[in-house]
């Protein structure tokens, strides 16, 4: 057990290489954003030293003694999250509907919470990918869906997961933090679409598990008529309702935020366009590019259409000669650009994890806020974990669920 005259004597022989430790784990990004002790400023150990010199002997030495604990705290905490062991959330806190929400019956055929009131007219329903990768960005998304949501417990989530992952461990994790809320999660083979992926500009757009979203109308009960789909690296801040009732019109099969200032004819190679049998592709459409990451999808007409053959059409296309570069993305504009359902811009404040090369921090577009989505390479759990957030990170972290060692107030 350490005196004060011990962790005085630590202090006054080691404390300008200790404190030099600290901040070099600090800048080279070892330690958690949420390290709350004074080497995250911008000091160097002589100030430091030179701050805490007037301090009495007895408290300085009970504040390094605390600095070195949790130091050891966050050491610990850098070691199981570099080794297989599974990242903890904590348990998020429960919300309830508002009096003016429909009642959905209990299913009188299932005692199971995964199928109970599945098929209620009620249900709100939301489709998203799950995976080790980006469990901590589907975790912060789940909640911030839940705190917005007038309905809450009227929201049904379908989480798509890959047949090879841990998908037990998956349920866990989410029934764990999420103990009341309905969701099921589904088994998708990698196989159905591995031998279509053709290599694109970033690695992590060739995952098979990005392309899921074309076969959620195969995977999702036939009951389930009108979905909302979502990627992981984003969160709301508006109540889901009111995006997932978007008018689709007679005809369309989706709706997306559209952008139709971007360079359109960047998402296909000059091979597309030289070649006016595919370039014809467009014509009469007003074809504009829309982000695949939100999406309002009516499943019934998806199905009636084969949209997921149309798009496979697509994809063995581009494996015999390239009319692409950018993963999952150009298949949909094939099929579906200048034939969506507008959604307004507010749904879908995307780019904010900058391009798919440097991931750079950038602003938000003009306009009113309902969804923040960190689309490109930098994601905001990264950024944060390594100290360097982009201002509008800070938006994302108070969703973060991600359970962090217990830290002493020093």
């Amino acid at each position: 057990m350490f005196t004060d005259d011990d962790v005085g004597s630590v202090f006054n022989s080691h404390s300008l290489s200790s404190l030099s430790l600290l901040k070099n784990l600090s800048s080279t990004h070892y330690l958690p954003s949420k390290f709350p002790i004074f080497f995250s400023l911008s000091l160097s150990p002589f100030q430091v030293s030179e701050r805490y010199r007037n301090m009495p002997k007895s408290t300085l030495n009970r504040f390094i003694l605390c600095v070195l604990v949790n130091l050891v705290l966050y050491l610990s905490f850098i070691i199981s999250n570099a080794s297989s062991v599974p990242l903890r959330f904590r348990e998020a806190p429960e919300f309830y509907n508002s009096p003016e929400c429909p009642t959905i019956p209990d299913s009188k055929t299932s005692n199971n919470r995964e199928e109970s009131n599945i098929c209620s007219d009620q249900i709100i329903h939301v489709a998203m990918t799950l995976d080790t990768v980006y469990l901590r960005g589907s975790m912060a998304a789940i909640l911030s869906v839940l705190q917005h949501s007038t309905c809450p417990q009227n929201v049904a989530f379908h989480f798509v997961a890959s047949a090879s992952a841990a998908a037990e461990e998956l349920r866990t994790t989410i029934a764990g933090s999420f103990p009341y809320l309905k969701f099921h999660v589904y088994h998708f083979d990698d196989s159905a679409v591995a031998g279509l992926i053709s290599t694109s500009i970033r690695a992590a757009l060739d995952c098979p598990l990005n392309y899921a979203r074309n076969y959620l109308a195969n995977l999702l009960p036939l009951c389930v008529r009108r979905v909302v789909y979502l990627d992981s690296d984003l969160v709301l801040v508006d109540d889901i309702a009111d995006l997932a009732a978007t008018p689709l019109g007679d005809k369309s099969v989706l709706a997306a935020p559209e952008y139709c200032n971007a360079n359109f004819t960047s998402y296909f190679t000059s091979t597309f366009w030289s070649n006016p049998s595919l370039s014809l592709t467009f014509s009469g459409r007003k074809a504009c590019y829309f982000n695949t990451g939100v999406m309002v999808i009516d499943l019934e007409r998806w199905r009636a259409g084969d949209y997921t053959s149309k798009i496979q059409e697509w994809m063995e296309l581009q494996k015999r000669m390239r009319i692409y570069e950018l993963g999952s993305l150009p298949p949909f504009l094939l099929v579906f650009a200048g034939n969506i359902a507008p959604v307004d811009h507010r749904w879908n404040q995307h780019g904010l994890g900058g391009d798919n090369f440097r991931g750079l921090c950038r602003d938000l577009h003009p306009g009113p806020v309902s969804l923040l989505h960190w689309s490109g390479k930098g994601k905001p759990w990264a950024r944060l974990d390594a100290n360097r957030p982009c201002p509008l990170d800070a938006l994302w972290a108070p969703y973060d669920l991600l359970q962090t060692p217990f830290v002493l107030d020093c």
